[in-house]
């Protein structure tokens, strides 16, 4: 199974960096990485990313808590480019799955990113209120599971044979800890993962033998003790 990277960033100099390179396929961002990345107007901000990444898929998310909210917003974002996916959290801040805001997002025939995704259950809704040619991508977010303790791999695997009938449907596996999750993927059949500039570096050199790694390691040590002038 051939799995798309997609770059998850907000910051515009990398964004110019990464969109060069043909091992990133798309990208992501959220509101959270948009602040990191000092963005003060949301739209304009929104457009700059669209002016460098011309081809290759966004995905953009509202930030709006109640549904009518979602959707206005979801609106307007999908009129920013034909590369535009509209990512909507699975549910709202007080838990209620956002069905009615997918919906009609998806009859208006706009392409969704639903995301904030942790299990099968959570697909399963989100499929039964979409259509069968409108783009869906649905995000589970294996690395924050992973991170109390769930593993998410079942999920995953749940995800992916439940949405087997959806040609238009993609999983991504979200959240990413270590690059041996592109591996991981790969393996489960995920159509994208999302990774962070950091570790796409690390994924470009995939392949070292164990030889290398131990050597690389050892040196490693002993230039630190030799700097740090240790003496027993």
């Amino acid at each position: 199974m051939h799995t798309k990277i997609y770059c998850d960033i907000a910051e515009i100099n990398q964004i110019k960096k990464f969109n060069k390179k043909k091992i990133v396929k798309g990208f992501t961002t959220n509101p959270s990485l948009m602040r990191k990345a000092g963005a003060k107007d949301y739209k304009k901000y929104s457009k700059k990313i669209l002016k460098i990444c011309k081809k290759k898929p966004v995905s953009l998310e509202v930030f709006g808590d109640k549904f009518d909210e979602m959707i206005d917003q979801g609106l307007k974002i999908s009129t920013w480019g034909k590369n535009v996916y509209v990512k909507i959290p699975v549910v709202n801040s007080k838990g209620k799955f956002t069905g009615k805001v997918i919906k009609e997002l998806n009859r208006r025939k706009i392409k969704l990113n639903i995301t904030a995704v942790y299990n099968s259950s959570q697909t399963k809704k989100i499929l039964s209120v979409i259509d069968k040619k409108t783009r869906v991508i649905i995000s589970i977010f294996a690395g924050r599971a992973a991170d109390v303790g769930k593993d998410p791999i079942p999920e995953i695997n749940k995800s992916i044979s439940i949405s087997k009938r959806f040609k238009n449907v993609e999983i991504l596996w979200a959240s990413v800890r270590e690059p041996y999750n592109l591996i991981q993927a790969r393996k489960l059949g995920c159509s994208i993962i999302t990774v962070p500039p950091l570790m796409i570096e690390k994924i470009e050199k995939f392949g070292k033998s164990f030889k290398a790694l131990t050597i690389d390691t050892v040196k490693a040590f002993l230039i630190d003790s030799k700097k740090s002038k240790f003496k027993i």
